[in-house]
């Protein structure tokens, strides 16, 4: 039996195979502490899962749009004018089943061999996985330039030519957490204005987790790019609904329909009850989201100071998202050794950098979205590991 040769250039996401690994060692009945995995250990808020169960009793149990629901969509479009004040159709957003899929047909819409996509190492793997899938050439912006992870918008211009199809852009970013601040976007997207033929994605999906006050850059902020902008967010982040899969895109009017075809022959459409759900987060309080953030905050520092503490260790202070990505080089180890030794030896799973990026080798990617408890056990365990 013969499979078609792309299928050997599909990556694979790690997080998922220390996931694995340590549910096995926890079931042969060893204690591990889980910083491996980018979703927050909060539960949903009760009006989302009130709304999702009341859909559901009241009959909320079929087909519905492939794009979703005139009313997810609506209050995506209220969301996104009550953040940012842009005025974004219904008709432009599509409801997804989380972020991935945003990512998977953005890049199969443009990418082709002999095409070229510009992506962040490190970045999310399933960017690169799928820019390999279709053949395409993947050419990486290098995000351990800067000390705070940001990007370097010269240097992003710098990798356009005329093979160059899209752009893909995170921020905050995973798995650096490295955060790039207004000034720096409005620099990116003037000089976009020279390069009409290139179209953007814009992972926003951390949008709403940024410390210190600062306010998130977002491409809604640069009109003259709708017309070949695509921004993915959802609501797995935010509303610690990970596994409610549950996410939408913002396209350019002229891809809409490309876009549904995608969803009919993919996914046909996301659960009906779920979008009732959505809609209630988007609508509902938001007092359980700031109080998220506040404990984020605090465990972000306890996390980098715990870090930096540590023997050979080196971190940044993340500005966004949920992650810490030290430079484990000082303790004589890869980031793929280091892990190795803390999951088996220190009970702490962690993913190594590489998993993220060519680039990465030397570093690891540690969540606090993790209790301030199990954060400083692991941060002792790996002391003493280190010792």
């Amino acid at each position: 039996m013969k499979i078609v040769e792309n299928v050997n250039r599909l990556g694979t996401e790690t997080a998922f195979k220390v996931l694995a690994e340590a549910k096995k060692l926890e079931k042969e009945g060893k204690e591990i502490i889980h910083l491996n995995l980018g979703q927050p250990d909060f539960k949903t808020s009760n009006h989302i899962v009130d709304a999702t169960i009341k859909a559901l009793k009241d009959g909320h149990h079929g087909y519905v749009l492939p794009q979703g629901t005139i009313e997810c969509r609506e209050a995506v479009s209220r969301k996104i004018k009550s953040l940012y004040n842009a005025d974004i159709s219904s008709e432009r957003i599509v409801i997804m089943p989380g972020g991935k899929p945003t990512m998977y047909y953005a890049i199969t819409l443009f990418g082709e061999p002999g095409t070229e996509i510009i992506y962040p190492d490190p970045g999310f793997p399933i960017y690169e996985s799928m820019i390999n899938y279709v053949g395409a050439k993947a050419v990486p912006i290098n995000m351990l330039e800067n000390k705070d992870f940001s990007i370097n918008p010269e240097k992003i211009l710098s990798l356009i030519n005329k093979n160059t199809r899209l752009i893909i852009l995170n921020n905050p970013n995973n798995p650096t957490g490295g955060f790039t601040e207004k000034n720096k976007i409005d620099q990116l997207a003037e000089g976009l204005k020279n390069f009409p033929h290139v179209a953007i994605l814009s992972d926003e999906i951390y949008s709403r987790q940024i410390f210190d006050g600062k306010k998130m850059p977002t491409f809604f902020n640069y009109p003259y790019l709708y017309d070949r902008l695509i921004v993915l967010d959802g609501w797995s982040k935010t509303y610690s609904m990970t596994g409610w899969r549950l996410g939408w895109g913002v396209w350019p009017e002229k891809l809409i329909e490309h876009v549904i075809k995608f969803c009919i022959n993919n996914h046909s459409c996301v659960n009906a009850a779920v979008q009732f759900g959505g809609i209630a987060a988007l609508d509902g309080p938001e007092n359980e989201l700031n109080t998220m953030l506040e404990k984020f905050a605090l465990r972000r520092k306890l996390i980098v100071a715990g870090l930096n503490n540590l023997k050979g260790v080196e971190c940044s202070l993340p500005g966004g998202a949920f992650y810490a990505f030290p430079n484990v080089k000082g303790t004589g180890m890869t980031g793929e050794e280091f892990t190795r030794k803390c999951l088996h030896e220190a009970g702490v799973a962690v993913v190594q950098g590489r998993a993220f990026g060519k680039l990465a080798e030397d570093y690891v990617r540690f969540s606090f979205a993790a209790s301030r408890e199990n954060i400083s056990k692991a941060l002792e365990k790996i002391n003493k590991m280190l010792q």
